[in-house]
């Protein structure tokens, strides 16, 4: 006889088939600005809300199991883009309902959150067990770390031309026959934060940086804001390649069973870091804290790693190693310099010359 499933792969198994009906109906997962609240598992005797730009779906597993641990507490999340969280905050951050968290992979943008004084500093055994490049003056906190990857269609895209790194994705661009002429896409970071925090890396990175982007524009890239929507696009075969978007969202996709493949450029890969910040205004620093600290214990990294699919960010588990192509996005004031109002404009001007059509 069969061993019969346990629990937890039965869970593993229902998400699974939520999301691959989902991907197939056509229908997005959820969309910006979506608000849950997950009620205490007993009597309420505490409230964290969190924004986050993490989807609902994928958070919700880290969520749950954090109530198991703390039964009378309840969670308010709202998924709300990178650069909207950073707006958001700023406009809004004196009101009675304010965010107690923000998880971003905005990485620049929670740098300045914490370089203009709206963060409060957190020390523990577990922040301290992060690498010295994943925490900032103890106020931003990387949570996880995201390889950034080319996701391309398995169906209208041959394994034999699928580019390994920049070059041959240049070469590819470049060839006769045009194959990706409308069929490839990356984020519009005129929109995206992420978007226009991993163009400028890559433009510190290489010479090859302008010369992709001509390429790309040569062949009508389509731009959009959220990583959901080009997957949703290459998945459906719309597109046969994206370019720089975040990896974990389409291994889920792949678990699901959308036709993806995912690229790690050999050349190098960047690392975007998911950062959780306590605003200056959290309203209950306390429960935010103790979520921190579950967040960044063993226990929350597996559940991270193995339920929500976000890689870990501690060294004795899944973290970048030496030797491979993984380049990490430091966290630290480095990160402000495209967030200079004149350097964003001549950036910005600079890629739109190059991705529009000429």
């Amino acid at each position: 006889m069969r061993n019969a499933p346990t629990p937890g792969a039965l869970a593993r198994a229902t998400r699974l088939l939520v999301m691959a009906l989902l991907l197939i109906s056509g229908h997005a997962l959820a969309a910006p600005g979506d608000i849950q609240r997950f009620p205490a598992n007993g009597t309420a005797t505490s409230e964290l809300r969190i924004h986050g730009s993490t989807d609902i779906e994928v958070f919700s597993t880290v969520i749950a199991d954090y109530q198991r641990l703390y039964p009378g507490t309840e969670v308010v999340y709202e998924d709300v883009i990178t650069q909207d969280m950073y707006a958001q905050y700023l406009r809004d951050r004196n009101r009675p309902d304010g965010p107690d968290m923000l998880i971003s992979s905005g990485m620049d943008l929670q740098a300045k959150l914490v370089n203009d004084g709206y963060a409060l500093s957190h020390r523990s055994p577990q922040t301290e067990a992060l690498p010295a490049w994943a925490q900032w003056r103890h106020e931003a906190f990387g949570i996880s770390y995201e390889p950034v990857a080319m996701v391309y269609n398995t169906r209208t895209l041959p394994a034999a031309r699928v580019p390994r790194t920049r070059s041959q994705l240049l070469e590819l661009l470049r060839a006769p026959d045009a194959p990706l002429a409308g069929k490839v896409g990356t984020y519009d970071v005129e929109r995206s934060s992420v978007g226009y925090l991993l163009a400028t890396q890559d433009g510190q990175r290489g010479s090859m940086a302008g010369a992709l982007l001509g390429a790309l524009g040569d062949n009508q890239v389509q731009l959009e804001e959220r990583t959901g929507v080009l997957l949703d696009k290459v998945s459906s075969g719309q597109l046969s390649l994206v370019y720089n978007v975040l990896g974990s969202y389409a291994q889920a996709r792949i678990d699901a069973g959308a036709p993806l493949g995912i690229v790690e450029p050999e050349d190098y890969t960047l690392v975007v870091l998911r950062t959780a910040v306590i605003p200056r205004t959290a309203h209950n620093a306390t429960e935010a804290r103790r979520f921190l600290d579950y967040l960044l214990s063993p226990r929350g990294q597996q559940v991270l790693s193995r339920e929500a699919r976000l890689m870990s960010i501690l060294p004795n588990q899944r973290s970048p190693t030496p030797g491979r192509s993984y380049r990490p996005i430091l966290l630290g004031p480095g990160l402000l310099v495209y967030l200079d109002g004149l350097k964003r404009r001549q950036f910005l001007d600079a890629w739109k010359g190059s991705t529009q059509p000429r």
